[in-house]
């Protein structure tokens, strides 16, 4: 399809890149036609590599040339050319990579595909995007298998959770639970120890986890929301309460530094804690 010049920010073929930073909007407008964003060259190239099929790419003129061979390997694909201040003015934020793709959303895993895995993380009511997104990036850049998400948490392939992640939301298997309250339960079934991350009377430290259970054959991280942290329901059901112990009179980290910092300690042999 030959390369469309774009002027105005009303023409309806723009109609996948309106309002990005509208959460509701884009929530409702990207599941209702099976569709997600995704943001500058290498992230771009990342969804199209792993196999996720473009609906169209809106680029600045200086991007045209870095991105040739992803136009020339689906001729199909309409390639709509705007400024970047046109770009602006549709999506709502100067977007300074000057690259976006819409592309078809795909659901690639089910619950019962992650289940089949050694490490796991599990996470509740996340409902920040650039939580959501490094506890991806973590989970992959850390040797972990996958991630199960909570039905209220945020979603992995919105837009920002796919920058902030890098593109490892596209490499690393991830599925959305449909049961929430009998989530410990259902990995505990299926032959997983699971240690919730939370500040509990009953918690060891992560040093005395790593020695119990860093040899366990199956391993599940259950992480919760940014304030009010993991229900008591996940609490209660886990196998461990787990807890980094903190200096500074500081209580916590951020569920993402967190997570981290467990997947690094947890996914290490027993012997080489302390």
């Amino acid at each position: 399809m030959p390369r469309i010049s774009i002027t105005e920010p009303d023409d309806p073929r723009l109609a996948d890149y309106v309002s990005l930073r509208d959460t509701s909007l884009r929530r409702h407008l990207e599941s209702t036609h099976g569709l997600f964003i995704a943001e500058g060259e290498k992230v771009i190239r990342r969804a199209v590599e792993a196999g996720y099929r473009p609906r169209s790419l809106l680029l600045a003129e200086r991007w045209l040339d870095s991105l040739s061979d992803v136009i020339e390997r689906h001729p199909d694909v309409p390639v709509m050319v705007v400024t970047e201040e046109l770009a602006e003015q549709v999506t709502g934020f100067h977007v300074h990579r000057g690259a976006l793709a819409s592309l078809h959303r795909e659901i690639r895993h089910g619950v019962d595909d992650l289940l089949q895995c050694r490490r796991l993380v599990v996470i509740e009511d996340v409902v920040d995007h650039t939580n959501v997104g490094a506890i991806l990036r973590t989970a992959a850049a850390l040797g972990w298998d996958g991630v199960l998400l909570a039905p209220r948490a945020a979603d992995p392939l919105y837009r920002r959770s796919i920058k902030v992640a890098m593109g490892a939301v596209f490499s690393l298997p991830w599925a959305r639970l449909e049961d929430w309250a009998n989530a410990p339960d259902l990995l505990r079934d299926n032959g997983f120890t699971t240690l919730a991350l939370a500040l509990d009377s009953d918690s060891i430290t992560l040093d005395e986890a790593v020695v119990e259970h860093g040899n366990d054959e199956r391993l599940a991280i259950m992480v919760g929301t940014e304030g009010a942290g993991l229900s008591r329901r996940w609490i209660d059901g886990a196998n461990r309460v787990v807890r980094i112990p903190m200096a500074a009179g500081i209580d916590s980290l951020n569920v993402g530094a967190a997570t981290a910092v467990a997947c690094w300690a947890l996914n290490r042999p027993h012997s080489d804690a302390g």
